[in-house]
């Protein structure tokens, strides 16, 4: 399958295939249903008051894609045109009606269409990408091909959705960028992902000031991980004091070992004279 991405919805409507499997004509609003599988569940209200605006002055210029669904049509592509309609009371919408396009088409065509237009935010991409991959059943590479993307930036895109519920909101609004959920992804503790993203909320830091942040708060991890215990520590200094010489104890999870340190062999012997 050839990469489509970039030339437009006319590239998925071949001419072969509109004289057989397609009309154009209004229909009637009332009898259109919205995609089950539209990938955009947010539609920015900035943009539909200008969409509005526009259809308003002008009328529906282009028309929306369709395809029979029961006694009615199902929108394939051009949802927020079909809700501006709404809005103005227009009876009747031009539309493509296309008699071809199976559930994983008709995902397929919509994705294909935001992306382009950029209005999809990352999280509902990557919900996307994971209907094609476990409804659909298509593989990383076959949704690569599909979209235009190499197999990696669709992985990355799909890890997105590892993150908590209140950070995929976050992301959803535009509040954090995919930049930063990815810098949050490499941090372990969900607790401290939510705090480190509120940080990055509160403070307005970069994705590179996040990503630097996230990478201190490791350093700073391991660091700690390295600290012995203030008993440990006593301990060794009582034994420093009464042995004379340097004293490191090793703790891990289930043993551990006493380093003493000796200077000769009559040091040594000193050393056996105190513990023995």
């Amino acid at each position: 399958m050839e990469k489509r991405l970039g030339k437009g919805l006319e590239a998925l409507i071949p001419e072969s295939i509109k004289k057989k499997n397609e009309t154009i004509e209004k229909i009637r609003l009332t009898d259109i249903v919205p995609n089950p599988f539209q990938p955009r569940k947010k539609f920015g209200e900035k943009k539909m008051k200008e969409l509005v605006m526009s259809m308003k002055e002008k009328g529906v210029i282009q028309p929306i894609l369709v395809r029979p669904q029961g006694e009615g049509y199902e929108i394939i592509a051009g949802e927020r045109r079909w809700r501006a309609a709404q809005e103005l009371d227009i009876e009747e919408i031009p539309a493509i009606i296309r008699k071809d396009i199976d559930d994983s088409n008709s995902l397929e065509i919509s994705l294909i269409e935001n992306i382009q237009r950029e209005e999809l935010n990352p999280i509902e991409e990557a919900k996307a990408y994971r209907e094609l991959t476990d409804r659909f059943t298509h593989s990383l590479d076959t949704v690569g091909i599909m979209m235009g993307k190499d197999k990696t930036t669709i992985s990355n895109t799909l890890r997105l959705l590892a993150l908590s519920q209140e950070i995929q909101d976050y992301v959803e609004e535009g509040t954090l960028s995919m930049g930063h959920a990815k810098a949050l992804l490499s941090v372990g503790n969900e607790q401290k992902r939510k705090k480190i993203a509120k940080l990055l909320i509160d403070k307005g830091l970069s994705v590179r000031e996040a990503e630097n942040l996230v990478r201190k708060l490791g350093e700073t991890r391991k660091k700690i991980s390295r600290i012995k215990d203030p008993e440990i520590l006593q301990t060794e200094e009582q034994l420093r004091h009464k042995l004379g010489t340097k004293v490191n104890i090793h703790q891990g999870k289930k043993r551990g070992h006493i380093e003493i340190q000796f200077f000769s062999t009559e040091d040594l012997n000193r050393l056996l004279g105190l513990i023995l």
